[in-house]
């Protein structure tokens, strides 16, 4: 594990990004470990999809360039044809890093049957294409429409823990002003550096890559308002739907499945007691009811008269996971409406200056 970490740090830390870096890889695998931990998630999965989850998450960005997926294609670079102009950079996130997990110092997966080994291969390649933007409205539509039907059990396992790492990965709006402020600085400083090889090589701008025009703080209120908030409230819905239909499951610690020795051919792994949809969550002999709703009354119970309310305890309310980002989301969005207003007045009096005196157009982009 250690030479697997190396070789992966190496490879953050190689074309000197000021975003797409280890600390960013260690900021998603925080995230994710906390959402699986302190959400309940890890009581529902198995010990090979966790596992996977935190590698996934590890790796979610290696050998990155720095540069956008819109950037290699319109380059025209060697990324990009070797994947077709699709999913160029989370494609070779997964590849290289794969390729890393073949070399017999840094195998960290030796200990895993073949289907074992294949199983978590697909999530981790699922879960890391899935962080590809291009996939995102997709991803919360389909998400969010298999979480409004009654029957929730058709969501795989792939699919919530895809979007467990996409949400991760842009989760810095949801976090502490202090932390929110410094990554978007840092990302936008990684895209300015990309509209400056833009204008070198001739090419137009990416949005948000001009370091003249592009408003920071308007991005950002547009960013939490139509990509980050809505994710996260997908995400809540998902936590609250299997929590009211009664699926988590316990698994004993990765720990004591990991350093297992390889399963028997035949014998089931006790990395992989569960199955990989919610309909599979629990044997179905030990399945539990879901809880009845509000107003309806328990069989054994007669039904409430219609002119009196129920009794209180008749009522048993929906379960509701705790979402300790929605006050980080609100307060960073306030923060940076004040940033807007506090931008236009120094822009004006910059307008101001340049009509007195004739000289260039005043940037757009003010940074506080």
């Amino acid at each position: 594990m250690e030479n697997f970490m190396t070789q992966i740090l190496h490879g953050y830390v190689r074309h000197k990004n000021p975003y797409h870096n280890d600390l960013h890889a260690a900021d998603v695998t925080q995230t994710v470990h906390y959402m699986l931990s302190q959400q309940g998630l890890a009581n529902w999965l198995t010990d090979l999809e966790i596992f996977a989850a935190i590698i996934a998450a590890i790796i979610h960005d290696f050998d990155h360039t720095g540069t956008t997926n819109n950037f290699h294609v319109m380059s025209g670079s060697e990324t990009a044809l070797l994947y077709n102009d699709r999913a160029v950079l989370e494609n070779l996130h997964v590849s290289a890093a794969f390729r890393v997990m073949r070399e017999e110092d840094c195998n960290i997966l030796s200990h895993l049957s073949t289907e074992e080994y294949r199983e978590f291969r697909s999530l981790v390649i699922d879960m890391v294409l899935a962080t590809d933007m291009s996939c995102h409205f997709q991803q919360i539509k389909s998400v969010k429409s298999i979480i409004g039907h009654t029957d929730f059990s058709s969501l795989e396992k792939s699919q919530a823990m895809s979007l467990v790492l996409h949400c991760c990965d842009i989760s810095h709006p949801s976090k502490k002003w202090d932390l929110h402020q410094k990554w978007t600085m840092l990302l936008m400083e990684e895209f300015f550096l990309q509209g400056d090889k833009e204008q070198a090589l001739g090419l137009p701008y990416s949005p948000l890559c001009d370091r003249n025009t592009t408003l920071i703080a308007e991005s950002q209120i547009g960013f939490i308002d139509f990509i980050v908030a809505p994710s996260l409230d997908v995400f809540g819905e998902m936590l609250d739907k299997v929590e009211q239909k009664n699926l988590y499951t316990r698994s004993p610690p990765i720990s004591e499945s990991i350093n297992e020795e390889p399963p028997a051919e035949g014998k089931p792994s006790a990395l992989r007691r569960k199955s990989q949809s919610l309909s599979g969550a629990i044997p179905n002999e030990a399945k539990v009811e879901s809880a009845p709703e509000c107003n309806s009354p328990s069989p054994s119970e007669p039904a409430p008269s219609t002119s009196a309310p129920p009794s209180p305890k008749a009522i048993k309310p929906r379960p509701r996971v705790k979402r300790p980002w929605l006050p980080h989301l609100e307060e960073n969005k306030t923060n940076w409406k004040a940033r807007t207003h506090r931008d236009a007045e120094l822009r004006a009096q910059l307008s101001v200056v340049h009509d007195n005196s004739n000289g260039e157009e005043p940037p757009a982009r003010v940074i506080v």
